[in-house]
C-alpha cells in the first residue's frame, strides 16, 4: 500500500502542472470562441457599418477600465504592488473571468498575484472581499446618481407580462429573506462561525488601516466609481456607433442597472445574464428590441471577445513567469 501511494505521488510530480496551466487558458478560449462563433460573426458584421470613431472610443473606455480596476486592487492592500504587473494581471484576469462563473476566474488570478507579491493568505482573501464590497458600493452609488439626474431613464410600465406588477419593495424583501436564511444556516455551523469571525477580524483591521492612508482610500473609491462609469461609457459609445436612438444618459442608467441586476446570477463573466438584462434595460430606456440586441452584441465584441485571446495569452505568460 505504501509503495502504491509513493508510486502515485511520483506520477503526480511528473505531471507538468505549470505547463498545463500556461496552455489551459488558450485552449479554453479557443473552445469558447468556437462555441460562440455565430454570435461573434453576427455582431462583427453589424460593426462593419458602424461609426469607427465611436468604436475606438468604446475601446479606449474598455482599456481605461483595466486601469480603474488596477487602482481598486492597489487600494485594498497596504503594500505597494508593481504597477506594470498589476495592470497586466487585471488584463489577464478579465479573460479568466469570462471562463469561470461569478467572478471566480478574476479572483483566483488576483489571489495568486497577491500571494506571489508576498501577502499572506488571510490578508489576500480579505483584500478580495473588500474589492467586491467596494465594487458593489460604487455601482450602487453611480446608479443612484444617474437616476437622480435622469429620473425617467427606465420605463418598466408595459414591458412586464399582464398580471405581473413590478415592486422594488417586494423584490428587495424576498432577496433579503433568502440572504438572511442562507446566512443563518451558515452561522449554525461552529467551524464556519469561527472561520467567519477570524476572516472578519482580519478584513476590518485591514479596512481601517487602509482608510487611514488617503492614497489607498482614494485609489479604492475612485476606482470603484470609475470602473462602472467607464463600462457605461463603453456601452454609450457603442450605441452611438450604431446610431441607437436613445439618450446617452438613459443608456448609462440601463447599463448600471442591468449589471447590478445580473450580478447575482453565477454565469461566466456575466455572459447571458448581463446580456439579457442589458437588452431588457435598453428596451425599457426606449430602444427597439432589434437595436438593443445589436448594441449589446457590439458591446460584447469590444469589451469581451476582442480582448479575450490577448488576455488568455497574457495569462499564460504570467503563469510561465510565475507572476501568478
Amino acid at each position: 500500500m505504501a509503495k502504491t501511494i509513493q508510486h502515485i505521488r511520483a506520477l503526480l510530480r511528473r505531471i507538468p502542472a505549470r505547463q498545463i496551466a500556461c496552455t489551459a487558458p488558450i485552449v479554453l478560449v479557443g473552445y469558447w470562441v468556437v462555441l460562440h462563433w455565430p454570435l461573434i460573426a453576427s455582431g462583427g458584421r453589424q460593426l462593419l457599418d458602424a461609426n469607427r470613431v465611436w468604436l475606438v472610443a468604446a475601446m479606449v473606455a474598455t482599456g481605461l477600465g483595466w486601469v480603474a480596476v488596477s487602482l481598486m486592487r492597489q487600494g485594498v492592500v497596504l503594500e505597494r504592488l508593481p504597477a506594470g504587473r498589476l495592470l497586466a494581471t487585471q488584463f489577464a484576469a478579465g479573460a479568466a473571468n469570462h471562463l469561470l462563473p461569478a467572478g471566480i476566474g478574476a479572483s483566483a488570478v488576483n489571489l495568486r498575484f497577491m500571494r506571489a507579491c508576498g501577502l499572506p493568505p488571510a490578508r489576500s482573501a480579505a483584500a478580495i472581499a473588500l474589492y467586491f464590497l467596494a465594487e458593489c458600493v460604487g455601482r450602487g452609488a453611480l446608479l443612484v446618481l444617474l437616476i437622480a439626474v435622469f429620473p425617467h431613464a427606465l420605463r418598466l410600465h408595459g414591458l412586464l407580462p399582464n398580471g405581473i406588477s413590478f415592486s422594488m419593495g417586494t423584490t428587495a424583501a424576498v432577496i433579503a429573506a433568502v440572504c438572511a436564511a442562507a446566512v443563518t444556516g451558515l452561522l449554525a455551523v461552529r467551524k464556519v462561525r469561527t472561520a467567519i469571525r477570524s476572516f472578519l477580524a482580519t478584513a476590518l483591521t485591514d479596512a481601517r488601516t487602509l482608510h487611514a492612508r488617503p492614497s489607498r482610500a482614494l485609489a479604492l473609491w475612485a476606482g470603484a466609481l470609475a470602473f462602472p462609469a467607464l463600462q457605461a461609457a463603453g456601452l454609450v459609445a457603442v450605441s452611438m456607433a450604431l446610431a441607437m436612438p436613445v439618450p446617452i444618459g438613459h443608456v448609462a442608467v440601463a447599463y448600471v442597472a442591468a449589471s447590478i441586476a445580473a450580478a447575482a446570477l453565477p454565469t461566466p463573466g456575466g455572459l447571458g445574464s448581463v446580456d439579457a438584462a442589458l437588452v431588457f434595460a435598453l428596451v425599457a430606456s426606449g430602444a427597439s428590441v432589434a437595436a438593443a440586441t445589436s448594441v449589446v452584441l457590439g458591446f460584447r465584441i469590444v469589451t469581451v471577445w476582442l480582448p479575450l485571446i490577448p488576455g488568455a495569452l497574457t495569462l499564460g505568460a504570467l503563469v510561465r513567469w510565475k507572476v501568478v
